[in-house]
């Protein structure tokens, strides 16, 4: 099976599963949301697995670092006070240094 064949297939169960985690998040289905982080994340590091020899690696670990913030934000949002929801801000920057490395890599290795 292509790369990209395969790559297709786990992108949409993983949209399937960030959506049920986000829609439980929404209306507070606490228990279920925190169960929907195990494969949703489990997918979304099979996706950054499968494209570790591409330059797309960088784009889906900035999506694994967007779910694992998203994750911890609800988790706090869920169990606690929510004093603790600034930590999620780690995981969403690692994210946005990994879309920036992603298209640095893809920019300029264009114009070499």
């Amino acid at each position: 099976m292509e790369l990209w064949e395969r790559i297709k297939k786990f992108e949409s169960l993983h949209i399937v599963f960030w959506l049920i985690k986000d829609s439980c998040w929404m209306l507070e289905l606490r228990w279920l949301g925190i169960v929907m982080v195990i494969p949703t994340l489990i997918i979304a590091a099979i996706i950054v697995y499968i494209t570790r020899k591409t330059v797309d690696v960088h784009l889906n670990l900035a999506i694994l670092f967007w779910i694992c913030a998203n994750s911890f934000w609800m988790y706090i949002e869920f169990f606690t006070t929510g004093e603790h929801k600034l930590w999620a801000s780690i995981p969403f920057t690692l994210g946005l240094i990994f879309v920036g490395i992603y298209y640095y890599k893809t920019l300029f290795s264009k114009q070499s």
